[in-house]
């Protein structure tokens, strides 16, 4: 089969790619569903998350092996995808295992009208499969760019550790936390948690930034900036810190005071007391 490449980048293979991507997030989450169904919570999606990226990535991984593309950058992407989700996913399976439905869950289907099996699959996992098939599109894109990596491609790894280094630690470090039965009721404000309210959110933006910057070596890798935009979006302002916080700051009372000393996203010194 011929390729048709523009520049540095295999354009028709990537295309199709896209379908096959789809296809494959489509079907994580179709079976997150039917899994959701059969354990009586809806939160198993959030263990889905991790896995789909890992299993689009590894779709676009061999749906390019055809491509002229650089093997060294096809299998640096998928082995930084793959420990980002599989981490992730992980953590959040040991998280919530014997516990009951996420509040965040429960609140959605509280307001089905209907079947909460299809208020689910409509509100929760078909918008969490296409959007992760839209942040997936750096990862995408790198596995059918024809040069090697370069500088560019190695910054965006360093990026990527910095991420998850905020990412797991700031996840242990809560978890180490919630442990202790001392600590019921408390804020968690030691570790990475003293320099930002979200370590890990701020790491799992971080980690996408250097995902995208690891294909962002062709105008057509450069062109998914709107991925990781996308991610932090919905990191700042939606599903991750912005929830989380209107919870917190009615549930613990000790919140307010965290928040006018501890950035709320970027790692920073705490501010000092006023006065």
């Amino acid at each position: 089969m011929s390729e048709l490449v523009a520049g540095g980048f295999v354009t028709s293979r990537f295309l199709t790619g896209l379908a096959v991507s789809a296809g494959v997030s489509a079907l994580v989450f179709a079976v997150a569903w039917l899994a959701a169904r059969r354990a009586g919570r809806w939160n198993v999606v959030d263990v889905a998350w991790g896995l789909s990226f890992v299993l689009v990535g590894a779709a676009s991984f061999g749906w390019s092996a055809p491509a002229p593309a650089s093997a060294a950058r096809r299998v640096l992407a998928l082995v930084l995808v793959a420990v980002w989700g599989l981490r992730l996913a992980g953590y959040i399976w040991l998280r919530s295992r014997g516990r009951g439905e996420d509040p965040r869950y429960a609140a959605i289907m509280s307001r089905a009208r209907g079947s909460q099996t299809v208020h689910a699959l409509r509100v929760v996992f078909a918008p969490q499969a296409l959007l992760a098939w839209f942040i997936s599109l750096p990862v995408q894109a790198a596995m059918y760019e024809r040069n090697g990596p370069g500088a560019l491609t190695w910054a965006g790894a360093a990026v990527w550790a910095v991420g998850l280094f905020f990412e797991a630690v700031g996840d242990a470090q809560m978890a180490a936390f919630r442990r202790d039965p001392a600590n019921r009721g408390q804020v968690m404000d030691r570790g990475l948690w003293r320099y930002t309210r979200h370590p890990n959110y701020f790491g799992d933006a971080t980690v996408w930034v250097g995902l995208y910057l690891v294909a962002a070596s062709t105008w057509e890798g450069a062109l998914t900036v709107l991925s990781p935009l996308a991610m932090l979006y919905f990191l700042y302002f939606k599903s991750g810190k912005g929830l989380l916080e209107k919870d917190l700051s009615r549930s613990k009372p000790g919140y307010a005071d965290y928040v006018r000393r501890t950035s709320g996203f970027l790692p920073l010194p705490p501010r000092r007391p006023a006065g």
